[in-house]
């Protein structure tokens, strides 16, 4: 009766999930020849591995096989009900599922330009241009209003990093894996969950164990939108000139934003080709989506209006948990 219970409970959301855009149900003998046995891997995370595959119409696929009896299950049913009835350009389309007694798989779009991660932070990292970065902040921007603000319930990503972050042959950005997902209904504006995400991309909400609301998603973003620009870890602590003292690099920015001091905190690998006004607004917008107080932070909806240049920003106060990890000093 618990295996009945199981499959009927899996049984419906699939249903529901597959009658909404044409999801595919595939057998695992199908992915498993699909990938060459698995052969091909494009990456690795917690939940399981990603591996490249073919399908029958030359379709090349992206498979993520999860790992784990308990952790696979609840990330599966998150991925799947939370993307697999929604499309938008910015986010990872869901092509199919596997839900077998051998393994649970996910079939995505595959991305040719891999994550985003790969591009930003290795050494020998192909660069990408400021029109680039800018338009994927962009795109980044507009996938989670959409997931916030349009979708019939509100989805809170809950794990917004650039190793989530995927890119087409464009290079047109895509959010991806939404096993840490929370759906929110409409009716209610918070929710309480177990902590989940990535250190460096969390909310302070997060530690004091209150309520989540989507603004959870704007702080990781804000954390995300720096490295974007700077082409460096958000953690990343930058030696000053006149002390043996390390900065935390978001401090560094909304210090050096009252001076106007913009080109030192971009990218230096792109030699200055750099629009520095839309530089300035980019980081205005990651220092207010950083911001202590939830309430303090923007809407995506909004950040994408400011990076669209249709809103003005003020200057953004210095956030005081980030002063506090940098152990400085700010004053306005």
């Amino acid at each position: 009766m618990i295996w009945w219970n199981k499959r009927k409970r899996y049984s419906f959301t699939l249903n529901n999930a597959q009658g909404g855009n044409g999801i595919v149900q595939f057998r695992y003998t199908d992915l498993k020849r699909a990938t060459k046995n698995f052969s091909e891997k494009l990456g690795e995370g917690g939940f399981g591995s990603v591996f490249k595959g073919s399908l029958h119409n030359s379709t090349t696929v992206a498979v993520k096989r999860l790992n784990g009896a308990y952790q696979g299950e609840k990330q599966f049913r998150s991925e799947v009900r939370s993307i697999g009835l929604i499309q938008h350009i910015n986010l990872i389309k869901l092509i199919g599922f596997c839900c077998s007694h051998e393994s649970k798989m996910l079939v995505y779009e595959y991305m040719p330009n891999h994550s985003l991660d790969k591009h930003l932070f290795p050494c020998n990292a192909n660069i990408l241009n400021w029109d680039t970065r800018y338009q994927i902040a962009l795109g980044v921007a507009r996938g989670l209003a959409y997931l916030h603000e349009s979708c019939r319930d509100c989805i809170i990503h809950c794990d917004v990093k650039p190793e989530n972050i995927l890119l087409d042959e464009s290079f047109i950005p895509k959010i991806a894996d939404f096993g840490m997902a929370k759906i929110l209904q409409r009716d209610f504006s918070r929710a309480l969950t177990t902590l989940r995400g990535t250190i460096g991309y969390l909310a302070p909400e997060w530690i004091s164990g209150v309520a989540i609301t989507l603004k959870v998603d704007v702080y990781s973003y804000g954390m995300l939108l720096f490295e974007i620009i700077s082409g460096r870890r958000n953690s990343h602590r930058e030696h000053t000139a006149t002390s043996d003292d390390y900065t935390y690099f978001p401090v560094q920015v909304a210090s050096k934003l009252l001076v106007g001091d913009v080109a030192s905190m971009v990218d230096h690998k792109l030699h200055g080709y750099v629009n520095l006004k839309e530089a300035e607004r980019a980081f205005k917008v990651a220092c207010w989506c950083v911001q202590d107080k939830e309430v303090d932070r923007p809407m995506m909806g909004e950040v994408v209006k400011i990076l669209e240049g249709l809103i003005e920003l003020a200057m953004p106060p210095m956030p005081k948990l980030l002063q506090a990890i940098a152990g400085g000093s700010y004053s306005v």
